[in-house]
Parts: C-alpha cells; structure tokens; sequence
C-alpha cells in the first residue's frame, strides 16, 4: 500500500501539481488527425485540467491555442475559421496558429492593439493519425524512431476511447502482465484465422496455440523488469513444457505509454492522457509488419464498442458494462463481452474515481507496477528540486531509440533468454518498411 500523501503526488495533474508539471515537459496526444476532419476543421480539447481549442487553418497548419480569447474571455472553440487563422465571434479580433492577433477589427483606423496582443499557443505536430501537443516550459523532447512513428501511414492505425478514471490507475493495467489470465479469459477458443484486429484472439507466433489457450491454462506468470533507454521491459513467461515457454515481451516508455504485442503481425502502442483528475483517454497506434493496416476494418470493429464524437463506451459504469451471468457462466471470466478494452475500463473504473491505495496489497505479479511508480515519483521527487525531467529525447538520442521490440511467441526451452532479440529481428526481416530501416 502507499499513503495517502503519495498517491495525491501520483495522481494529481492540475497546472500547479508536482505530477502536473513533470507530464506537461513531454508530448502528449489531444486528438486523433481524423477529429478535424470535415467542413470545420476545429474542436476544443481539454488536457490536464486545462483548455484549449485545437485548429487547421486553411494552409493545413495546426494551432493549439488557450481556448478564452484574451480581449474578453470569450469561448474560441466557436469562433470563424478563416484564412489566417481563428476569429472570435465576440468582436472579431482574428489569431494565427502561432497566437499572434492579426485583426482587432472594431478599433480606430491606424491601430496597433493587435501587434501587442498574443494569445498563449503551443507546439502540435501529427504522427501517425496522432495530434501531439506540448504544454510545457521550455523546448519539447524530440520524438523517438519507435516504430509507430517511422512506420508508412499505410501501416498504421490510430483510434482513442475515454476512461472515468484517474490516469494512473489507467495506465497500470498495461503494468500487469497476470491479469490477462483473469480477465481477458475465454472458456471457448475462436479460430484464430478470424483474428484481425483483435487483441488476445490470435495464435502466439512460432506456434498454432490460440493466446487465450495460452492464457487460460497456464496462469501463474514468472515475471521480470528490466530498465530501457525509454523506461522499462517487462518479461512474462509461461512455461508449457519442458521443452516449451510462452514469451511475452511489453514495455513501458516515460512517462504513460506502454508498446505490447497485439498479434504475431501488429502492436500496439498505447498512451493514458489526463483530461483532468478524474478523466483519461487511451489513444492507441497499432501498427504492422506486415502489409498495410485494414483501416476501415479496424475502425468500424472499435465503433462496435465506441460511441461518436467523444469517443465514448457503449458499455460503462451506467449500464453495468453490458455484464451478462449467463455469459460469465460459460463464455467468458467477466460476462462483460468479448472486447478487452471494456474489461479494462471496467477493472480500472470500478476502482474509482482515483484509486484509494491505502488499501491496496500488492502482490510479486505487481513488480512491474511498483518499479514504474518508483520511476514516476522520483522523476516527480527530481523536477521538484529543479533536476530535468528524465527521458526527454534530443534529435540524436531520439534516432538511437528504436522498436521497443514487443513480443508474444513460444519458444523452445534452449531459446527463452534471446527469444525476444531474434523474434523481433526476423519480424523485421521480413517486413519491407522495417527491414529498409535495418539497412539503414
């Protein structure tokens, strides 16, 4: 368990908070590049308890901008877009994607209010189908050569849902390998042939064995941690022979994003970004080694579950997550459906609002959550004594981080220690983006 005092520190995200300052000194998403698509490429974005409104002008050149306009305050989230920028509907006074004011069109001829007048702005750049924004002091960190980012947009597919929980309490569950075997169990195994696009229904590589198999029978994981350049690894084996071990490889990158495997072909690369303290949305980035991501494929199965415009869940706290005795009884551990992520949200969700955990106990299987949390408060512990933030990437160190390589295979007994290392560079090998870059 851990106080009280501590778990505030964690947990707390506002402007002024020591957890709000260290996340705000790295990049972090606030929209999917689809949300601006339309006639009004606009919407407004809330992030760590702050808003703002996010923007394409009519050169394709994205603005984050604080969303009350300085004249008045009034609310820029319905202002005009127009050619130079975004003009407040209160008095018209017009702002680029830097912030600068262009116009203050009801002053005297000859004024010059409008060159002394700049809105506060932020650094946002795409990746991926991402929007990333900066809202920290200083410059930003450079953004690493991890494959989601270097990866040919055919290959990749970004999608988000949104969480009633604190952000903390979100990202933890990527932390915990063993609790896959409870709570993505299934009692009947599908053909893993009709597995696109779904995580946990598929067959471990180098294997026929479908994961939920693998998952259901064999649920007392040997788990390991280990410190990364970006975080750190987290190796979970289980063992079905003496001749055999399952591997799974994930990785947690500094500060809330965790890269796993979602099948033989594609990871997944997942952030938990704050909207405030009580608030998160998971914004994920699969990606593929092998041919092009089915994007409409895999869109149209997460809008099973997804609620447009704001990325809501169908099954939420409101209607008990669509939980089923008859289907807890015989299909699956939840009676909760059949996709993982509603699982999750519903482990994370019912913990609270923010966790309490004071009375938490943990366990040896949570080696991984108490090594990151010891990362996020010494980070924490750092920045408060003016240290700079860990992990922040410039142009060179950001080109030697690469991968992180996520696995999911069975391996013979002999081959466990390098079976990640060679899984990972065969994938490689054998995908036409990923092996041009090995070339390099």
């Amino acid at each position: 368990m851990i106080s009280a005092e501590k778990n505030d520190l964690m947990t707390r995200v506002g402007h002024d908070t020591p957890a709000g300052k260290l996340l705000r000194r790295y990049w972090q998403p606030v929209a999917l590049a689809e949300e601006l698509n339309g006639p009004r490429p606009l919407k407004p974005v809330k992030l760590m308890g702050q808003d703002f409104v996010l923007f394409r002008d009519a050169e394709g050149r994205l603005g984050l901008l604080d969303r009350d306009c300085p004249h008045r305050g009034a609310d820029l989230a319905f202002g005009r877009l127009e050619s130079g920028g975004l003009r407040c509907a209160f008095h018209g006074w017009l702002f680029d994607a830097t912030g600068q004011c262009l116009e203050t069109p009801a002053e005297p001829a000859g004024s010059k209010l409008c060159t002394r007048i700049r809105q506060s702005a932020y650094p946002v750049v795409e990746k991926s189908g991402v929007v990333f924004a900066y809202i920290g002091e200083g410059e930003p960190p450079a953004f690493p050569d991890f494959d989601c980012f270097v990866a040919p947009d055919s290959h990749t597919f970004a999608f988000k849902g949104l969480w009633e929980c604190n952000w903390l309490q979100a990202l933890e569950v990527g932390i915990d390998p063993a609790h896959a075997s409870f709570l993505h169990r299934f009692f009947q195994d599908e053909d893993t042939s009709e597995s696109y696009g779904k995580q946990f229904r598929g067959a471990s590589a180098d294997s026929e064995m479908a994961i939920t198999q693998v998952l259901r029978e064999y649920d007392c994981p040997d788990i390991s941690v280990a410190p990364a350049p970006y975080g750190m690894q987290l190796t979970t084996l289980r063992k079905l022979s003496e001749e055999q071990t399952h591997v799974r490889v994930t990785n947690v990158v500094f500060p809330q994003t965790f890269v796993i495997p979602m099948s033989s072909e594609m990871t997944i690369s997942q952030w938990h970004v704050p909207v405030d303290d009580t608030h998160c949305y998971w914004y994920a980035i699969f990606t593929s080694f092998t041919g092009p991501v089915d994007k409409q494929q895999m869109r149209d199965q997460r809008l099973g579950t997804i609620e447009l415009p704001e990325y809501t869940s169908r099954k939420n706290k409101r209607n008990n997550y669509g939980y089923s005795v008859e289907e807890q009884l015989n299909q699956t551990y939840t009676g909760m459906g059949t996709d993982i992520n509603v699982h999750d949200q519903w482990a994370c969700e019912s913990m609270g609002p923010i966790q309490n955990r004071t009375r938490e106990h943990l366990g040896t299987t949570d080696k991984g959550i108490v090594a990151y949390r010891r990362m996020l408060l010494d980070a924490i512990d750092s920045t408060m004594a003016g240290d700079a933030a860990p992990m922040r990437p410039d142009a060179a160190q950001a080109s030697t981080l690469t991968g992180p390589p996520s696995i999911d295979g069975v391996a013979s007994a002999a081959k466990v220690a390098s079976y990640c290392r060679d899984a990972d560079l065969a994938r490689r090998q054998g995908s036409d983006w990923a092996r041009a870059r090995l070339a390099d």
